[in-house]
């Protein structure tokens, strides 16, 4: 057999294209003994990185073996023993041998001529393998790749010849496939067009451009059969060409799927692709060869073209084994001048002093073996950057001691200068002082050049007081106990991860700044790949075999929330773990539906296959260099940017490449708070320090006793309010123990620390010495940094010791935590602590680190947190408006905020011409108006001519006011219309909003005449003439403003639903809102889900909603029917009415009536196209209360507690308050579905308690995570 190995090969990163993982394909590859393969996705090396780091995975093992034979020889030949040096050498060569080679490639698509134009349509690139022989191949790989999506773009990415040739070093060329540019020139009859290709490649590669051959004979008949007959016609030429030019042939496979029974997958995930249908005649076929075929397989298919076969091997000899990882590249931060510069650093340091310097403690004391010292010199990258290292460090030191005079007392508390000592040589030692000046300078830049309200800290950053001096933090870390080493553990070498939360706004313009003074080539955001999970794979697969939409719902449906737990671990939502685990899928796999059957079984193929890219939300890219000189980027789009340029290996593996990566996030509560400060000054005229305020604020700490968080951050579900009443913080110290303790796991202790707050639980410490660390949270631990502290003071553990501890426990490394009990009992011991009392206090500790949290992420947030109900409490209607501001687009919430809103007396209007700004804002009277932005079709230039003119010359009088001072060039008829019907002009009594749509004599609307007025009027005063109008106009004349005729009134639903229309909310009410549960849980489906439905025989449905629109018709036959349109939370749909249907309930169906519609689908005769056929209409009067019956409670075992149950009293109790007010709500029976993950058992328990159906009942219950069911009656 000769050996083979594939080069033309596609994996998931091939998006919707591909199926292989790359695990898989190595893993087939490495067990059929192939020595190496190659990765050539489609336009893209997304897949590189983690194809190389699987592929060192699996070579470690058989390096360490290596490793052990080599001192098996070495001792050997200290030995004298000839024969076991023999034998070990001979092990050593066979180990060797197995060591599994990753070929690095990309097949790219080239352009006809120029990357930069496209001769026609179908100029989307020709296929061409590219294969990297060295790491000078792959550098200029990438480079072709990048370039390709950055300035080639045309359907897919595209490079050209020029591109290619210019950046040939280092890199192997193969023909590719039928796709390629001499295949086609082939297939075309264009045989002096294909000769003159062969000898354009031959004559740039010479000897590393390679012919491809391939053969996919279909055997199965749905498959493409066509392929084949192409392959073999042009076969013949293309080795008659590879003669001739002395080019070597080679035989491929294009795989794109693992193994032959994976076809039928792969098939799917075309019609994914494409977007057909599974039983689409006319849709793409493979032909269903393209597995990744074993050698013996490929010698069968090319048994008379061994040299085929053979050539592979000598491409696998040409290429070299390199590492695409480096050591960090920091950007170069420019320093002043006025500072110093490098070159005067390195003409005045000896290489000595430096070793010196870098190599001992931040005291001067020797503290590494000269071997060791030696060696984390060469870490550094040598001298040459030290001296780079020594110059930034000075200056970081000058900048922290700056900022350390602003937030200490001069001269420092030892203390304080210690520890800034002390971080600024492990910064130093670490080589990172470029970092914190490159994130200090964007941060000052932010701040005060920029206006960006940025956070005051987030994560372990907190913990530095050198980021608090620098600014770049703003919580004291020795005010509230945060480590540094929590952030930088000096005892291992990690890049520091700073994330800074900008305000949504100001994200985009500090990632402005940073490109701008860096180079836009040295910046990029970083790519997420969105993959098929369990619940989106049944679905995708569902919808292309065409499973019914209920069918398909109701099978994800089954995919549980939570997983059963195996050996006290939860499984992962898998779908084989779902169906191993998960009873209800065991009965799916039998279902006698075939389309069901189908449906699992491929689902399961696809789950976890890349299904599109996107933008990381917060990570972005610094480089000293030109990005592309290290990576590959494409673009992606952002939901915010659009199409952005994004490197093309993922988060968790980008800075194993030595690219900086740093996150710079958008947190909205940042945008909210700017905002309501912005309002404060507009309304009261105060420019408020939210930095400065008093943390003991009265009324901030009143809001929080009352739990009247809604809107506030951090703090604001159902069930923090609740412990807030309980608790009643009265100091910061509190809320972040809140903070921290409001999670799964910690949430079991928050009982215990309210009753020792209040001294109805005795506060026990184990040893007395702990109070220092843990009185602040009544002796509950609470941080991890206590855990830190406390390891220290009881066991001598030092700062880099004290980390490790947390982390082990954190992440459960067994054989660390042992190590780490022997020194913490023989540290405690020594210091006189008894034995029982350090176990039970290690035993306590390894149970709190499987919830602990990071005090200094708590504190920060806590700190936001406590701003916005430092507003909330002192600025209500300030803060609230610009809640619902950053909430417009959200409709849910902003009823939710609204509904707050009226609970705080606060009230909320409509826009108003003459109070509306351009987002909500407050009026004198405190009360909140919708900003003119939120109004459909009123965009900024139109919102800030009308405010402009408002504030200039004072409020307009009436509607010809409006007309005769806004720039006319701003109002058009569409706009005028939607400002009022969304209400702008009520307060003008004299024009009702209908009044504008009055069709006048002369065509047209009074609107119309309105917008005619304002043109002329305003025309007419710059041209100083006195007639406005001709003498024929019948409703104008020259002396006078139009008259205003007025319309039919509008009912109060029509004015409603245009009001909501344009401004996507009832502002006075929802006519639905009684209507609620049923709507929502009485029916089949909602409106949207109807819309969606696949039809099918039989299917019974009802739904509901308020009839919008009612028009009448006649069919061809001259028969009346109405066409009514309806609709619910969701959306809408339409019924038709006709013959005795009309008459039967066409009363029913005024615009304005709420109703419910029952109905089948039925085929028409002969088995023709189903349709839905409808049995009844009735009002939803009649019906609220009669549709629903009771709840299901879906609660895990460990769900089951005091907590739990005070919820869900407490939902009771409000339910039977609101009973006695409306009789109509339901009082449902109550059920509970306790599952156990762990004995992945379920029981039903019924309660004797009834419980109220409700719309607030159930938003408590998703508030607080607790999963329902409602039973409908039948």
């Amino acid at each position: 057999m000769t050996p083979f190995i594939h080069l033309h090969v596609h994996t998931q990163y091939s998006v919707l294209d591909g199926q292989s993982s790359i695990s898989s394909l190595v893993d087939k590859a490495m067990a059929d003994g192939m020595p190496a393969v190659a990765i050539t996705d489609h336009g893209t090396m997304y897949g590189i990185k983690e194809f190389l780091n699987y592929v060192a995975k699996k070579n470690s093992k058989i390096k360490d073996s290596v490793k052990e034979a080599e001192k098996t020889a070495a001792k050997a030949r200290e030995d004298g023993d000839e024969n076991a040096v023999k034998e070990a050498e001979a092990q050593i060569a066979v180990l060797k041998g197995k060591i599994f080679k990753p070929i690095v490639g990309c097949e790219v698509y080239v352009a006809q001529q120029d990357l930069h134009i496209h001769v026609d349509k179908r100029d989307t690139g020709r296929h061409l393998i590219l294969l990297a022989k060295n790491e000078k191949g792959y550098h200029n790989l990438i480079k072709i790749v990048s370039q390709a999506w950055t300035e080639g773009q045309y359907s897919h990415p595209r490079t050209d010849k020029q591109a290619i040739a210019a950046h040939r070093e280092g890199i192997i060329v193969c023909s590719a496939c039928l796709g390629g540019e001499l295949p086609k020139l082939l297939t075309a009859g264009d045989l002096e067009g294909a000769d003159k290709c062969v000898a354009w490649w031959k004559e740039t590669f010479g000897d590393d451009y390679y012919i491809e051959l391939q053969r996919h004979k279909a055997t199965v008949p749905r498959a493409n059969h066509e392929a084949y007959e192409l392959q073999r016609r042009i076969e013949p030429q293309l080795i008659e060409l590879a003669r001739k030019y002395n080019v070597k042939i080679v035989a491929t496979n294009d795989s794109h799927f693992t193994n032959e029974e994976d076809a039928e997958a792969h098939d799917r995930l075309i019609c994914l692709s494409t977007g057909k249908m599974l039983d689409d005649p006319d849709r793409m076929l493979y032909s269903k060869q393209e597995w990744f075929k074993t050698q013996a397989e490929m010698n069968r298919v090319f048994s008379d073209l061994p040299e085929a076969l053979a050539t592979t091997m000598e491409i696998y000899d040409k290429i070299e084994t390199y590492s695409i990882d480096h050591a960090p590249i920091m950007p170069n931060f420019a320093i002043p001048e006025s500072f110093g510069t490098e070159a005067e650093y390195r003409s005045r340091i000896t290489e000595q002093e430096l070793f010196d310097e870098f190599t001992r403690d931040e005291n001067g004391n020797v503290i590494m073996s000269q071997e060791d010292a030696e060696a984390k010199i060469r870490k550094l990258g040598g001298y040459d950057k030290l001296y780079r290292i020594k110059f930034e460090a000075d200056y970081l030191e000058k900048l922290a001691y700056d900022g350390a005079a602003k937030r200490y007392k001069m001269p420092l508390d030892p203390e304080v200068n210690e520890r800034i000592k002390f971080e600024l040589h492990i910064m130093k030692t670490m080589g990172f002082p470029g970092y914190f000046l490159i994130v200090q300078d964007f941060i000052q830049a932010g701040r005060e050049k920029l206006g960006v309200k940025i956070g005051p800290g987030r994560g372990s950053a907190a913990g530095s007081v050198v980021a608090y001096c620098l600014g770049i933090t703003q919580i004291d870390p020795l005010k509230y106990d945060l480590l540094f080493e929590r952030f930088l553990n000096p005892d291992r070498i990690s890049l520091p991860d700073i994330d800074v939360d900008f305000d949504d706004d100001g994200r985009e313009e500090v990632l402005h700044y940073v490109t701008e003074k860096y180079g836009a080539e040295k910046v990029a955001h970083i790519i997420t790949y969105g993959t098929m999970a369990a619940k989106s794979a049944l679905k995708d697969v569902a919808r292309v075999v065409q499973l019914p939409l209920p069918e398909s719902n109701r099978i994800a449906g089954l995919v549980p929330k939570r997983m059963p737990e195996v050996n006290g671990k939860e499984l992962k939502t898998t779908l084989k773990n779902c169906y191993e685990h998960v009873e209800e899928f065991k009965a799916e796999l039998h279902n006698p539906n075939k389309l069901v059957q189908d449906t699992l079984k491929y689902a399961l193929a696809l789950e976890g296959n890349v299904r599109n890219t996107g933008v990381h939300a917060c990570g972005v890219i610094i480089c000293r260099d030109d990005v592309t000189d290290w990576v590959p980027v494409s673009t992606a789009v952002d939901k915010k940017d659009g199409r952005v340029l994004v490197t093309q290996y993922e988060g968790s593996v980008i800075e194993e490449t030595g690219l900086i990566k740093m996150d710079f996030l958008g947190l909205k509560t940042l945008s909210i708070i700017k905002e309501a400060i912005a309002n404060i000054k507009q309304t009261r005229g105060i420019d408020l320090d939210i930095d400065s305020i008093p943390i003991d604020d009265p009324k901030t700490y009143q809001l929080y006793c009352a739990g009247r968080t809604i809107g506030t951050f951090q703090f604001e579900s159902a069930g923090m309010q609740k412990y807030l009443r309980e608790l009643q913080p009265s100091t910061f110290e509190d809320l972040i123990a809140m903070n921290a303790l409001y999670r799964p796991g910690p949430m079991q202790y928050i009982p215990d620390f309210i009753k020792r707050k209040h001294g109805e639980e005795k506060i026990v410490y184990d040893i007395p010495e702990m109070e220092k660390y843990l009185k602040d949270t009544y002796g509950v631990t609470v941080y991890q940094e206590q855990v830190m502290l406390l390891s220290r003071l009881l066991a001598g553990f030092t700062r880099g010791q004290s980390d490790t501890l947390r982390k082990a426990m954190g992440k459960k490394l067994i054989s660390k935590m042992e190590a780490l009990k022997e020194v913490f009992f023989k540290g405690g011991q020594e210091r006189g602590h008894d034995i029982k009392v350090l176990d039970k206090i290690w035993e306590d500790w390894k149970q709190f680190a499987s919830y602990a949290f990071n005090k200094s992420h708590a504190t920060c947030y806590s700190w936001v947190a406590f701003q916005t109900a430092y507003l909330k409490a002192n600025y209500p209607s300030e803060y609230m408006a610009a809640v619902l501001s950053r909430n417009l687009n959200d409709i849910n919430k902003l009823k939710g905020f609204m509904d707050e809103c009226k609970a705080m007396k606060i009230n909320v209007l409509g826009p108003d011409i003459n109070e509306s700004r351009t987002s909500f804002s407050v009026n004198a009277n405190g009360d909140i108006r919708f900003g003119l932005m939120a109004i459909k079709g009123v965009g900024e230039n139109v919102a800030k001519a009308i405010i402009a003119e408002r504030d200039s010359n004072g409020p307009y009088s009436d509607i010809f006011e409006v007309m005769e001072r806004v720039p006319s060039g701003n109002i058009n008829r569409k706009t005028l219309e939607n400002l009022a019907l969304a209400g702008t002009f009520d307060r003008f009594e004299e024009i009702q909003r209908e009044d504008f749509f009055l069709e006048t004599s002369r065509g047209g609307t009074f609107g119309d005449t309105l917008i005619r007025y304002g043109q002329q009027t305003q025309n007419s005063r710059q041209e100083q003439q006195a007639s406005l109008f001709g003498d024929d106009d019948e409703v104008v004349n020259a002396a006078s403003r139009p008259t205003i005729q007025h319309a039919a009134p509008w009912t109060n639903v029509m004015r409603l639903e245009k009001e909501r229309d344009l401004i996507g909310i009832f502002i006075s009410g929802n006519p639905l809102d009684p209507y609620f549960v049923e709507l929502n849980h009485g029916v089949s489906c909602t409106l949207a889900q109807r819309e969606e439905l696949t039809p099918a025989e039989g299917l019974e449905i009802t739904f509901g909603g308020m009839v919008i629109e009612n028009t009448a018709k006649t069919t061809r036959k001259g028969e009346p029917m109405q066409i009514i349109k309806i609709e619910d939370f969701s959306g809408t749909t339409e019924i038709i009415l006709f013959g005795r249907n009309i008459h039967a309930f066409g009363a029913l169906c005024m615009v304005g009536s709420p109703i419910l519609v029952r109905g089948i689908y039925t085929a028409g005769r002969f088995g023709g196209e189903i349709r839905f056929r409808l049995d009844s209409i009735t009002p939803l009067d009649d019906v609220r209360g009669q549709l629903v019956d009771g709840v299901i409670l879906k609660m895990a075992d460990d769900g089951m507690n005091l907590q739990s149950a005070s919820i869900i009293n407490d939902i009771i109790h409000n339910g039977e308050s609101e009973r006695e007010k409306d009789e109509r709500i339901t009082m449902g029976s109550l059920s509970f579905d306790i599952y156990s993950p762990r004995y992945n058992r379920k029981i039903r328990m019924r309660s004797g308690k009834r419980f109220p159906i409700t719309r607030s009942s159930l938003q408590a219950l998703e508030a607080n995570d607790i999963e329902y069911e409602i039973h409908k009656i039948k």
